[in-house]
């Protein structure tokens, strides 16, 4: 069975991760309000998952401050796919024969 990433075995940086999958490069105040995080959460979560190469980071400089965009690596892409394919392993009894002797639950039956 493989092995959960303990790096995104964290609910925030699933999430954030699984976002960034999905609607590619993104701004920090654009993660931050996706994922309804604090500036100083997002932050650590971020520094986490760059240390690992999951994250890619590119500042603009232009205006009044400079601007972050965060995406997601080749390298991120693969743990997410792997994470899924673990938790997946996990939820065999998505597939497993009704257990005999047991009446059958089904949705909106009494």
């Amino acid at each position: 069975m493989e092995e959960l990433d303990p790096l995104l075995h964290q609910p925030l940086r699933t999430q954030l991760v699984a976002f960034l999958a999905g609607a590619g490069e993104q701004t920090f105040g654009e993660l931050k309000r996706q994922l309804s995080v604090s500036d100083g959460n997002l932050d650590a979560h971020l520094k986490k998952l760059l240390a690992a190469g999951y994250l890619s980071v590119r500042k603009e400089h232009g205006g009044n401050r400079p601007q972050s965009f965060f995406a997601l690596t080749a390298a991120g892409q693969a743990a997410l796919a792997g994470y899924i394919r673990a938790l997946q392993q996990l939820l065999p009894l998505a597939e497993a024969p009704e257990p005999t002797g047991l009446p059958a639950y089904r949705s909106g039956h009494a």
